[in-house]
């Protein structure tokens, strides 16, 4: 009866731990920023169960060790030891399959998450590192197929500014897109290894100079965003940031129409912080690219046959 009952209450622990970690791991939704795209609730549900577990595993650990100080503490004259404890091969099999089946779920959850985003072209940078002869023959296209994209547009990053290259002929230094649509990224480094990140996006992806890396994504909340370098690029990487719109598909294609032909300048924080004077006592002498003048923030690109 006494061992009924010491199932029973074990059993009501668990369960209220279970509901414990659950409410925890809903609180985890509002720890990260606003959901911007659909991807973004994929990657919150993830991060909310590992929360769950996090917390589970910890008010679990945490209760066996107060429960043992309060019911098995010593005698305070009581120096023995306790009876060495032998390996149970039930406990053995629980305890190693429970977390590797919980691993595994995590990088098949991780991994589809991975391939809604479409991320093509880093393939090819996996097997530029082996040898031809040990490249399988399929190497060049082995997960480069393209996702249905409402369009696509080219994204630049260089020394120290983003740029983006409408299908419109429109270049310009913010990044306009359609709510609720698919959207190709066309990713492109000019110089070093730069990193397209957008918190509310929960994408964070790396531009590498030659090399064409392309990201499909879903925006589903309308709205103005910044984007950032998320990839230690040099000097002024933390003042490359540009602004992002989600808006309705009308107010993007009168974005485009209008835009076009209102040419401004735009403002580069890394050209102000540049021709500052340093207040330092001691130069580094590193070497720091100069950030070019304010350029032109939207212009139409008049190709050659015209």
């Amino acid at each position: 009866m006494f061992r009924f009952l010491e199932y029973l209450l074990i059993a009501g622990y668990i369960a209220v731990l279970l509901v414990i970690s659950h409410w925890i791991g809903q609180l985890a939704y509002s720890w990260m920023p606003l959901q911007a795209t659909a991807e973004a609730k994929k990657v919150d549900d993830l991060f909310s169960f590992l929360v769950s577990i996090g917390a589970f595993i910890l008010l679990g650990l945490v209760g066996m060790m107060l429960y043992s100080v309060l019911f098995f503490r010593a005698s305070k004259e009581d120096y023995s030891e306790g009876h060495p404890s032998r390996g149970d091969v039930r406990l053995e099999i629980l305890w190693t399959a429970t977390p590797t089946i919980l691993v595994l779920w995590i990088a098949f959850q991780s991994f589809n998450i991975y391939q809604q985003l479409n991320i093509l072209g880093l393939g090819q940078i996996v097997h530029l590192h082996l040898p031809l002869e040990s490249q399988p023959a399929n190497a060049a296209i082995a997960s480069d197929v393209p996702k249905p994209a409402s369009e696509t547009i080219d994204v630049f990053a260089k020394q120290w500014e983003w740029s983006f290259h409408y299908p419109n002929n429109l270049t310009s230094h913010e990044l306009h897109l359609k709510v609720n649509r698919s959207t190709r990224l066309n990713l492109h480094a000019q110089d070093v290894i730069h990193g397209f990140y957008v918190p509310e996006f929960r994408l964070k992806q790396d531009l590498i100079p030659k090399r064409d890396i392309e990201i499909v994504l879903t925006p589903t909340r309308t709205g103005k965003y910044k984007l950032k370098d998320s990839q230690f690029s040099g000097t002024y990487f933390a003042l490359m940031e540009a602004d992002v719109y989600v808006e309705s598909v009308e107010a993007y294609n009168q974005w485009l129409t209008q835009t076009a032909s209102e040419p401004t300048t735009v403002k580069n924080q890394a050209v102000a912080e540049h021709i500052q004077v340093a207040k330092t006592l001691f130069k580094s002498g590193w070497y720091t690219v100069a950030p070019d003048q304010p350029a032109v923030a939207n212009k139409r690109k008049v190709s050659n046959d015209t």
